[in-house]
């Protein structure tokens, strides 16, 4: 490292050692500062360096470590206190409290001497003059650990009954710190109240509010506040993910995982913190986490997935059900070392009881991918057993198959396999072998033909030839559905002409001929499908619906069967009319089936339907039919509705309701959405589309961490080849857009610039324009100004080729600034933003309607106003006394400043009141120069002028933005006028 040889050199290093991550690296720099800092032979130094190497241990999985610094500082004080200054006084008694929990925290650290300490903590703080609120904090802190909670709630109320002074922890971890103690009371409610205002940012600092939104997890599922627990959960594991020091929290983010079914994304965090298996430095953090550890893999266990592997300890692989072992020893352990020195079982006891917690939520979905852990394969169903024998009750089990099957209920091809289960070796009639061979057939689809004309035979066998017909039929339909349409026609042909025979013979009944003429129509429908340009072959199709109407339409009765053949035939006809190209018809056609579905009971069959009146209502622009018929479709399927439809559905729904700017009901189909693809086995496909959705509406909810977590957990499954480049790109620039915000710049940048290169290559270049404009954005704020200078520099040829003259002269404008801020970059700064003033007078002259006339004359204003800002700050500080005379090269600066703020007054002035705002601003910085330069006539004008223009613009009751608009000019106004009157003659 750089020798360091004077008491800056030594402040410069620790500051910079102060950003770096918490761990040992850093632990290690402050211990070599503190060494530096001793050969200086400045107490002052030794005393600041102990102090850093305190706060580093502290912040950092080796807490164990601060008791020497603080004891050394401590030392020191009492024997020279003139050496500390007010800062360092003042930092020795407020860490008191840091070091009281870090003994409690440390199971080798007698109680006694705890006590003792917070007994020699009181005292110096009277001696101090000190407010005791930190102290009965430290006492609570105390009793709540030990378990006396008479003493814990004592000292609770005399912590918030003392006044706060300097000595007081911060607002928002006293908030933390009395929340903590509401919840573990049971009174959840409170708590969250209690860190409402954490939570919500209003008090922060280098742990809050991540701790808050930790502990405020269990609380909220507890309470039935699952989107907020979600929420939480989100914006909170952000935040704690990078520091090392807070395992506690980590732990919460993971327990939060075990307790609402998404074990899978508990076993990802598990694997990001490999070392939190093994830090001994903060004994109670280790207990916390290895409790959570054990309690998810008891989860597993539970689930039958003992023997997955599981990320564990170095050293050996571990599954889930060794690794509960391991972690419940660990946590009992260091438990039992707690209450041996406190002489209690209660550290003990609130661990068991964490470990034992049972799931509050069955499934909260996340939005971030997380595909649920398997469980074990179910054993196979066992079969109703008969009152008497235990054997099977096989009559009782056909009967319900068949009463599932004759109504089209859920579950009969399940029902029907049970019950062939549970036959064995019975030897069953004809009828009863028929319909379990029909259904198996069924449940094999494309495969099943052989087992239909098994069925058929067996049904010709039991005297019924019309099923049997209708079973052949059934067969030649999953040819079509296989491909083969043209066997599949040919092999219709036969039991259709044969069932219309035997049914005007009054040789079978409507249910079966239905079946079969049903089957014939819908293979014809299939094959219309391969040659939509073929009137005839949709006109064949047509007919051969309509003659399933004509069979059963007015003659269903009670049968429901013949109900969901009415149903069916109306909304094959919707598809015929749409493959006919009229797109009207076909939605009303789609409506009718859908509706005669539900009315015949059997809703989850119209959700086909729905779907596809859906898709042709957005088609046809009618959006508010088509949010109905998607609405419908959820709430027909309900359970029936499988995994990737329902993930269809939401998402589809999502799109339609974002589209009518209600973002935050979108975010939540599209949350639904992500999570049906997860468990549909999808998350790569359909439930990154959902994600990017997602991310994307809790984006325009504001919501920048949710949505920045959310879109980086899409993005490793967006491909170019599966979802397209635009959907990569888009999904970068949100994730950019969250990242500014959030004030993560350089990572920012790194998302703009990565869609950039994707945007460079399309015909259009718009997009690749802006997102290196934004690039440029977030590598100047990110300190990066020569990266920043060739994004703008990049963006600007763009705009130039794209005929964009605004975002040319903002690039400038933008590189203008950035070279100010460089060593003797007065001259490049001075050059583009004169390069911006020309470029805006041509556009100006160039622009051929007044509308862009007008936004260039704006645009010309900004310029020769930053031109002015720049200008003026391109003079030292310490140069800047402009009122004397000697001081030429100032004085002349400060007059082209002034010139060009005159100019951009000017010109919005010729904009009338429309400029209102930005030629009165203009107008009040040139009154500042004009003072400047010793000018005050001048300036009490150009004030006064801002007053008069304002005069009947917004009154003081205005409450309005124009309103403070007005107020805010006025209230300068008066301000300059204030100074001006207070300077000496």
């Amino acid at each position: 490292m750089t020798e360091i040889t004077d008491f800056d050199a030594l402040r410069a290093a620790m500051a910079e050692n102060s950003g770096q991550p918490e761990g040992p690296a850093r632990n290690a720099r402050a211990e070599e500062l503190l060494a530096a800092a001793e050969k200086l032979d400045v107490p002052l130094a030794v005393i600041e360096a102990l102090g850093h190497q305190l706060k580093v241990y502290n912040y950092s999985s080796e807490k164990g470590k601060m008791f020497v610094p603080f004891a050394r500082l401590l030392r020191m004080w009492d024997e020279r206190p003139e050496d500390f200054d007010e800062y360092e006084a003042h930092s020795l008694h407020w860490v008191f409290e840091w070091v009281s929990a870090g003994m409690l925290d440390q199971p080798h650290v007698p109680l006694a001497s705890i006590e003792k300490w917070l007994g020699e903590m009181e005292h110096r703080y009277r001696l101090a003059g000190h407010s005791e609120r930190a102290v009965r904090s430290a006492e609570h802190s105390v009793a709540a650990h030990v378990g006396d909670v008479a003493r814990a709630e004592r000292a609770y109320a005399a912590w918030l009954a003392a006044d706060r002074d300097g000595m007081a922890d911060c607002h928002a971890c006293e908030l933390h710190g009395q929340g903590w103690w509401q919840a573990e009371q049971g009174r959840h409610a409170q708590a969250l109240e209690l860190w409402g205002p954490v939570l919500e940012g209003e008090y922060t600092c280098a742990h809050e509010p991540h701790t808050a939104l930790a502990s405020s997890l269990v609380p909220l599922l507890r309470l039935g506040r699952e989107e907020e627990a979600r929420s939480n959960h989100l914006r909170g594991f952000r935040l704690v993910r990078a520091m090392e020091s807070m395992r506690g929290a980590y732990a919460e983010h993971v327990e939060f995982c075990a307790l609402t079914g998404n074990e899978a994304r508990a076993l990802e965090l598990l694997a990001e913190r490999p070392s939190y298996f093994t830090d001994d430095g903060h004994p109670q953090s280790k207990l916390d986490f290895m409790s959570v550890v054990a309690q998810l893999m008891d989860r597993l266990t539970g689930l039958g997935l003992g023997d997955r592997q599981v990320p564990g300890p170095a050293g050996r692989e571990w599954t889930a059900r060794a690794l509960a072992a391991h972690a419940r020893e660990v946590a009992l352990t260091l438990a039992a070392r707690f209450d041996e020195r406190n002489g209690t079982a209660h550290v003990s006891e609130r661990a068991r009881a964490r470990m034992a917690r049972q799931p509050l939520v069955e499934r909260l979905p996340l939005g971030v991918r997380s595909v649920r852990p398997a469980p074990a394969p179910p054993p196979p169903p066992t079969a109703t057993a008969g009152p008497a024998t235990g054997q099977p009750d096989l009559p009782a089990l056909l009967a319900e198959a068949r009463r599932l099957s004759d109504t089209l209920r859920p579950g009969a091809v399940e029902a029907w396999a049970a019950a062939a289960a549970a036959a064995g070796d019975v030897r069953l009639d004809p009828r009863d072998r028929a319909e379990m061979a029909d259904h198996e057939a069924m449940s094999l689809g494309p495969e099943g033909t052989g087992l239909f004309e098994r069925a058929a035979g067996l049904y010709a066998e039991a005297g019924d030839p019309g099923e049997a017909l209708a079973a052949r039929a059934r067969g030649a339909y999953v040819r079509a559905l296989a491909g083969d349409v043209d066997d599949a026609v040919a092999a219709v042909t036969g039991p259709y002409d044969e069932v219309l025979a035997l049914y005007a013979a009054d040789g079978t009944g409507i249910r079966q001929t239905a079946s079969v003429v049903m089957s014939r129509a819908r293979i014809l429908t299939r094959r219309a499908h391969g040659v939509e340009d073929d009137p005839a072959t949709l006109a064949e199709a047509e007919a051969a619906v309509r003659e399933v109407l004509a069979l059963v339409e007015g003659r269903a009765g009670e049968d429901v069967r013949l109900a969901a053949r009415v149903a069916e035939a109306r909304a094959m006809l919707g598809e015929l009319a749409g493959l006919a190209g009229d797109v009207q018809r076909a939605a009303e056609l789609f409506a009718r089936g859908a509706a005669a579905f539900v009315a015949a009971g059997l809703p989850w069959f119209a959700v086909e339907y729905e779907a596809r009146l859906a898709s042709l209502a957005h088609h046809l622009g009618d959006m508010a039919e088509a949010e109905r018929a998607l609405r419908a479709a959820l709430e027909h399927g309900g359970a029936q509705l499988e995994a990737p439809g329902r993930a269809q559905l939401h998402l589809q729904l999502a799109e339609v309701v974002g589209g009518r700017g209600e973002a935050g009901e979108a975010a939540r189909h599209a949350l639904e959405a992500a999570h049906w693809a997860d468990e549909a086995g999808e998350s790569a496909t359909l439930g990154a589309w959902a994600r990017q959705q997602l991310g994307g509406f809790l984006l325009r909810q504001g919501r920048w961490a949710e949505a920045a977590e959310v879109l980086e957990s899409a993005l490793p499954d967006l491909t170019a080849e599966t979802h397209g480049d635009g959907a990569v790109v888009q999904t970068q620039w949100w994730l950019g857009d969250c990242l500014s915000e959030l004030g993560e710049h350089r990572a920012a940048a790194e998302r703009r610039l990565q869609a950039a290169e994707i945007a460079r290559h399309w015909p259009e270049q718009h997009d690749h324009a802006t997102l290196a404009h934004l690039a440029g954005e977030s590598l100047g704020q990110a300190g990066m100004a020569a990266e920043a200078d060739q994004a703008y520099a990049r963006a600007g040829g763009l705009w130039r080729e794209l005929g964009n003259p605004h975002g040319l002269i903002r690039s400038l404008r933008a590189r203008a600034w950035l070279a100010l801020g460089a060593e003797d970059g007065v001259g490049k700064a001075r050059g583009l933003m004169a390069d911006a003033v020309r470029e805006c007078e041509a556009a100006r002259e160039a622009a051929t309607d007044e509308e862009s006339r007008q936004q260039l004359v704006a645009e010309l204003g900004h310029t020769h106003r930053q031109f002015g800002d720049l200008l003026a700050r391109s003079v030292p500080e310490d140069a800047q006394d402009a009122e004397d005379a000697e001081d030429a090269p100032v004085r002349e600066v400060f007059e082209e400043a002034l010139a060009q703020v005159v100019l951009s007054a000017e010109v919005f002035a010729t904009l009338g009141d429309g400029a209102l705002h930005s030629r009165t601003g203009a107008e009040l910085t040139a009154g500042r120069l004009e003072a400047d330069l010793g000018r005050p006539a001048d300036a009490v004008a150009r004030a006064r002028g801002v007053l008069a223009a304002y005069e009947g613009h917004g009154g003081a009751e205005a409450g309005d933005g124009e309103g403070e608009a007005v107020r805010a000019r006025r209230a300068e106004a008066e301000q300059l006028l204030r100074l001006l009157a207070e300077r000496p003659d």
